[in-house]
């Protein structure tokens, strides 16, 4: 079983760009309602707009903090070129990029043009096993 989570966005085509320039992943859908985020054939995320119909439990757009709770992980295997993305991209920064001792890899945790926190984050251990403990 592989998650595919689906999010709710103020504006489809802008949200798509920016995972897409964040993330080094494609558009597998298109469209003004609804946009497939894929990377190496893989379905990863899901976008839908908040006006688009027939999703009632999308959530409250009028709420403040879209996401409350939820943090979207997405792993790389190259983390240097998706921060040069991050950077190129001027994307806003919350914390990192940062060396998680207790998994062994490097992060960075970003705010999307929604609200969403996102963090990229090196594989599990790619820092070695002797920094992961």
């Amino acid at each position: 079983m592989q998650a595919q989570p689906l999010i709710a966005v103020r504006d489809l085509q802008a949200s798509s760009r920016w995972y897409q320039t964040v993330l080094g992943c494609d558009s597998g859908h298109g469209g003004s309602e609804y946009e497939q985020i894929v990377c190496e054939g893989k379905l990863i995320l899901q976008l839908h707009n908040w006006n688009a119909h027939e999703h009632e439990h999308l959530g409250d757009q009028h709420l403040s903090s879209p996401g409350n709770g939820v943090l979207l992980w997405f792993p790389t295997d190259y983390f240097g070129i998706a921060m040069g993305r991050i950077n190129a991209l001027a994307a806003e920064v919350l914390e990192g990029p940062k060396i998680n001792p207790n998994a062994g890899h490097r992060e960075v945790s970003l705010r999307d043009p929604n609200g969403y926190v996102v963090v990229v984050a090196g594989r599990y251990g790619d820092l070695g096993a002797s920094k992961a403990t």
